[in-house]
């Protein structure tokens, strides 16, 4: 008799549990208020883990329990939560908010855009003009605009006249800070992009800003845009910067035919001609009239990494590099190195060309 009624106590005890457990879930996976359809913004940036999101989803009213929503996500073996802007209400249950993390169901009115590394204002321009309606010749014709350019000087410390030399093709190259950024497509402007873009840059140098600020910036940030398509390595970034400040401190020309493909509007995956080389352009470095000087401007917008070599170059006393087609990259002290190093790669198989 004493048995049944412990195994009558326990197995009353399991159906309490299961009750309890199972009211536990129903509350916390159903609506935070149903009656409720006001929308809530959510941003979710790229690489934002799922405790921050599941903060984030509390902060914001959507959710009743962050343990019980990375419960949630464990039972329900869900996958990767995707990055975007969404549009949420918290008459939506758990089940629909991470139904919309997961596909992606995001603010149709918001665009996202990613501007890469290594791009030109050109590239910018034409993925502008591929997601938006503005076009590309509308994004260019604003970056150059001198009333906006002397506006946006004053604006930001780390602009200075120096990109308002008319030999400069794009006067805000170099200075539109690479990353994935969203906007609202309604009355979507240039200007918006090009403050965005801006704003982003001055955070990522506000770091760097007391050094910058002792040198010169704009030869910084034209140093940095040649060295980001030339290497790919942090550390092959600061010694190919520390060859140019050699070359620079010989009065030689730094040599580099990335210059030359920006200066002749040419793909970088097509042949240079002698004739390019031999000729004078403010941005062609291969050029013998350019000895001891940099480009007039940059040639892409760099990344930080870029930055930060140009501003803390390894000291070497090399004077030429060269990449293979793998994108490893050799010093050398000399000439003679050089072209015997260049001769090593085409013998095996190894020259970018």
């Amino acid at each position: 008799m004493k048995k049944i009624r412990i195994l009558a106590l326990v197995l009353a005890f399991v159906g309490i549990l299961l009750i309890t457990s199972f009211i536990y879930y129903q509350y916390n996976i159903s609506p935070v208020d149903s009656s409720s359809n006001a929308n809530i913004e959510v941003v979710i940036p790229e690489g934002m883990s799922t405790n921050n999101i599941a903060k984030t989803l509390k902060d914001k009213g959507l959710i009743k329990s962050e343990l019980f929503f990375k419960a949630y996500l464990r039972l329900n073996n869900v996958g990767s939560l995707k990055a975007s802007t969404y549009l949420l209400t918290k008459s939506m249950n758990l089940e629909e908010i991470v139904n919309a993390l997961v596909t992606g169901t995001a603010n149709k009115d918001v665009i996202r855009l990613t501007f890469k590394e290594g791009e030109t204002i050109v590239d910018y321009a034409n993925l502008i003009a591929e997601s938006t309606n503005i076009t590309s010749e509308e994004f260019i014709s604003t970056t150059k605009d001198p009333t906006l350019l002397n506006t946006l000087i004053n604006d930001y410390w780390f602009l200075t006249d120096e990109i308002l030399n008319e030999d400069i093709y794009y006067p805000l190259e170099g200075y539109l800070f690479p990353d994935t950024y969203e906007f609202n497509k309604d009355n979507l402007t240039s200007e918006e992009i090009i403050r965005t873009l801006l704003d982003e840059e001055g955070e990522k140098l506000a770091p760097y800003r007391e050094e910058l600020m002792d040198t010169n910036i704009h030869s910084i940030i034209t140093l940095a845009s040649i060295t980001e398509l030339e290497g790919v390595k942090d550390e092959d970034r600061k010694l190919i910067i520390s060859v140019f400040n050699n070359r620079l401190a010989q009065g030689m020309n730094l040599g580099s035919d990335v210059t030359t493909y920006y200066a002749f509007n040419e793909e970088m995956d097509s042949d240079l001609t002698s004739e390019m080389f031999n000729t004078y352009n403010p941005y062609n470095t291969r050029s013998s009239e350019m000895a001891g000087r940099l480009p007039v401007g940059p040639i892409c917008n760099p990344s930080v990494s870029s930055i930060e070599a140009a501003l803390n170059p390894e000291t070497s006393d090399y004077l030429y590099f060269v990449a293979d087609k793998n994108r490893n990259v050799y010093f050398t002290k000399s000439a003679s190195e050089h072209e015997a190093k260049v001769q090593e790669l085409k013998e095996n198989g190894d020259w970018i060309w």
